[in-house]
């Protein structure tokens, strides 16, 4: 019984991140974004970041989703940066 709880919640996981891979997927196509344009944002911030900080580039993500606006209950796209920093430089402390 314990074994097939625990392939239900794999497949639960797995529909659940398959699911936000759409949703992106959906998000980028809406706004009309490439991966290639995502790469070159992704290569800007590094360089501007860098300067302040050093950053793990292998893990840094960079993806557009979708948020509520201030303005009311409407969606709109998002930018979003997961910047993981290994240390900040000098003149930054």
């Amino acid at each position: 019984m314990d074994l097939f709880r625990s392939n239900m919640r794999k497949s639960a996981s797995s529909k659940n991140i398959a699911k936000e891979r759409l949703k992106l997927v959906l998000v980028h196509d809406r706004v009309n974004v490439s991966p290639t344009f995502l790469e070159m944002i992704k290569g800007d911030i590094i360089r501007v970041i860098s300067d302040y900080m050093e950053i793990d580039e292998d893990s840094l993500e960079v993806k557009i989703t979708k948020t509520k606006s201030d303005e009311g209950d409407t969606m709109v796209p998002a930018l979003v940066a997961n910047i993981p920093i290994k240390r900040m430089k000098g003149a930054a402390r």
